[in-house]
């Protein structure tokens, strides 16, 4: 894995999470009991998106640093992966 790798790799992995992170922990406007008026009830109230966007880099960082190891570490290489069809043969 190179530099360009590594980044694109990081990048795919955070809007992942970041997009399993959005919905946890949300609350709608009509739960909150103030729905604005113009918008649906279901419309997100509040979102703290610090929070989120700190938790998503924080899990991403870990995510990328196993694959990071797996990859330096030569646990899984190339030839393995072009390999894998024979196990299914």
């Amino acid at each position: 894995m190179n530099l360009t790798g590594g980044i694109v790799l990081f990048a795919s992995l955070w809007f992942l999470t970041l997009f399993v992170v959005m919905p946890i922990g949300q609350q709608s406007q009509a739960d909150a009991g103030a729905v604005v008026p113009g918008t649906h009830a279901g419309a997100p109230s509040g979102v703290n998106w610090r929070r989120k966007l700190l938790w998503t880099t924080a899990i991403t960082s870990l995510m990328w640093a196993v694959i990071a190891v797996i990859i330096f570490g030569g646990l899984i290489t190339r030839a393995d992966i072009s390999n894998l069809d024979q196990l299914i043969r």
